[in-house]
Formats: C-alpha cells, sequence, structure tokens
C-alpha cells in the first residue's frame, strides 16, 4: 500500500478528490483527504478559515474514530468471533451531527487507511450526502 503513495500522481489524485469532495457534496463547507497511517491531512478545501491547531486535529480525531483503541478492540473480538483473518477494517462509513454541521468521515476503498473528510450544513440531505460522497470516492480509488 505505501508503493502507491509514492507514485507521482496520488498527490495530485487527493487534490482532485477534496475538490470533487468540495463541489459535489450538498450543502459541503469544508472537505479533506486524512491519512491515518501517519496522521496527516494531506488536503483539504473550506469556505471558512480555521486555525492551523484544529485542521491538525482533524487528522489525530478521525484516526480515533476509525482506529482508536477501543473500536480496534471490538473489531478484533468480532474477526476472532467469524474466524476471519482479514486486514480490512469493519467502520467503513461514519456520520457526525454537531450542533451546526454534518461531518461524512468515509474510508477509500483501496487503501483503508485514507479517510475521505466531508463537512455539510447541518440542513444537508443526508441521503444526498451519502450517495455523492461514495459516488466521488468511487470515482476516485486511491
Amino acid at each position: 500500500m505505501a508503493t502507491k503513495r509514492m507514485t507521482p500522481g496520488f498527490s495530485d489524485q487527493v487534490m482532485g478528490l477534496v475538490k470533487s469532495l468540495r463541489t459535489d457534496a450538498p450543502d459541503c463547507v469544508a472537505s479533506g483527504v486524512v491519512d491515518m497511517s501517519t496522521g496527516m491531512l494531506l488536503s483539504y478545501e473550506t469556505v471558512d478559515n480555521h486555525p492551523p491547531e484544529v485542521l491538525d486535529l482533524l487528522a489525530g480525531a478521525t484516526l480515533d474514530l476509525f482506529q482508536g483503541r477501543t473500536v480496534v478492540m471490538i473489531e478484533d473480538v468480532f474477526k476472532e468471533r467469524r474466524g476471519s483473518s482479514s486486514d480490512n477494517h469493519f467502520f467503513q462509513e461514519i456520520l457526525v451531527n454537531s450542533e451546526n454541521l454534518t461531518h461524512l468521515f468515509v474510508r477509500m476503498n483501496e487503501q483503508q487507511d485514507v479517510v475521505a473528510v466531508v463537512v455539510c450544513r447541518k440542513s444537508v440531505n443526508v441521503g444526498m450526502l451519502f450517495a455523492q460522497v461514495r459516488r466521488v470516492v468511487k470515482e476516485y480509488a486511491l
């Protein structure tokens, strides 16, 4: 998986993904891509200015949501019970509603350690949000 990141077009693909998410997701105010293997926010676009420390925390929060200690323990228990030896993770999409915003986190299909993040106004049609983000993520298959 790491070799894919080294290919010359990876950063262009990431920036294209972020731009497509930002323009295609309904009521979108921000989009980004997090690499959970490095804990870095690879790219983002937003309509507002945010302090750099908040953006840095986004990557850590994404890692906690998908691969926090307790989440990994739950996955390990289910894998053991089901006799699975797969490296794939169970949590693929997570929707978080805050007071004013809806946040959708989606693992990339090919690279399980890369997560697309979309932030929309709370008034967003959640079904349309999922449909559009899934379409874009499938198109970019990082």
